[in-house]
């Protein structure tokens, strides 16, 4: 009874110490399984992936709303490709977690994930991380000008529509996922891609928190895109800023400048040199001093009175108040330092082409460039 009686006592430290060891467990595990239960209705975790300005725009919204009562942001973490990017400087500034691309295993971490502007294509098995799926902000009306650049092409094709789109990330390829909200947007005339971009940035982010707020209802009310219509909008480089002056018209000059010009300038040769074209004033109606005179596309115009270098194109004349050769001139200090001392007819040998024409680059404009696409990282550049 004695031998028996100490077995029992000493067994029960042990079976008290497992009996706590088992609670723990299972608080433990239950804490665990809250943190990987996926919620259906907001306030959600987000995991946010961009790079740009216009993406700012969305993560700024975003970042506010942490702290609304009955908001939709739970918690906000944030995935870019380096730290010299808006998106990377703004998380800092807000203190957000920042993750660096590529992106190891988030399982049960988030609940959606947002991509606005990140230029990275995501895989399938990423996708499947997010149990209510990863949304994407896309500046057009999709299917619309998908790809990298839509608000440039919207400009420089001369679009009067436009608009924002809130489409569910599909792997495999860009901009095909099935649409959750559109919002449709008129764009003025001669507005630049730069401010037709901030326009729609800010719509985007707005019309981002409206799916937000009933994600699960629009979720179950998605639409496949149009089979139809679909136009692709590869990215700007600089082999667009040729000006074909034989071939383009007034117009498409003016769409090209108000396009790319902010960040491109416009480029020509002249005297086998490339002149940048700045400062552009749209087109020009004027009356040559010999009317008899025909002018060819290129031929260049000083005219005193508006300080304007004014270029025949294809149906017209266009002006530019400088440009850059070594240095910025103005439209005068171009004529006075270069241009008429080449118009005079000792300057020009007869084997040169005359000094009072802008050419076209030999070929027409280049070829565009290819997009490139890092096998390592998904993203396209």
């Amino acid at each position: 009874m004695r031998t028996g009686g100490g077995a029992l006592g000493a067994a029960l430290p042990v079976l008290r110490l497992l009996r706590r060891c088992g609670v723990q467990a299972a608080a433990e595990a239950t804490r665990c399984s809250r943190r990987h239960l996926s919620s259906s209705r907001p306030p959600w975790r987000l995991l946010f992936f961009g790079s740009d300005q216009f993406a700012v725009e969305s993560l700024k919204v975003l970042a506010a709303d942490r702290s609304a009562v009955g908001g939709v942001v739970a918690s906000l973490e944030v995935v870019t490709l380096s730290g010299d990017l808006p998106v990377w400087r703004f998380a800092q500034q807000e203190r957000l977690p920042v993750h660096r691309w590529p992106l190891g295993d988030v399982t049960g971490r988030f609940d959606v994930g947002v991509v606005v502007s990140f230029g990275c294509l995501l895989q399938e098995r990423l996708i499947s991380a997010f149990p209510h799926g990863i949304l994407n902000v896309h500046p057009s009306l999709l299917p619309r000008w998908r790809g990298p650049a839509p608000v440039f092409h919207t400009i420089l094709h001369g679009d009067v529509v436009t608009g924002v789109t809130i489409m569910q990330i599909h792997p495999h390829r860009f901009d095909v996922g099935p649409i959750l909200k559109q919002e449709v947007h008129q764009v003025p005339g001669k507005c630049t891609a730069e401010e037709l971009g901030d326009v729609l940035a800010v719509k985007g982010a707005r019309l981002l928190m409206d799916t937000l707020k009933t994600l699960p209802q629009t979720m179950a009310n998605k639409q496949e895109q149009s089979p139809t219509g679909g136009t692709f909008a590869p990215k700007i480089s600089s082999s667009m800023s040729w000006v074909v002056w034989e071939e383009q018209t007034c117009q498409q000059i003016d769409r090209l400048y108000r396009a790319i010009g902010s960040k491109i300038p416009l480029r020509t040769t002249w005297m086998g040199r490339t002149v940048k074209l700045l400062d552009f004033v749209g087109q020009c109606h004027i009356s040559l001093a010999d009317p008899s005179r025909t002018s060819m596309p290129g031929s260049v115009s000083f005219h005193k009175d508006s300080n304007i270098l004014a270029v025949r194109c294809k149906d017209g004349w266009v002006g530019f108040k400088a440009v850059l050769l070594k240095k910025r001139l103005t439209a005068a200090d171009f004529y006075n330092g270069y241009l008429h001392q080449t118009l005079l007819p000792h300057k020009t040998p007869p084997h040169q082409t005359p000094g009072g024409v802008f050419l076209s680059r030999r070929g027409g404009a280049e070829a565009p460039t290819t997009l490139l696409k890092d096998k390592k990282t998904n993203c396209v550049y």
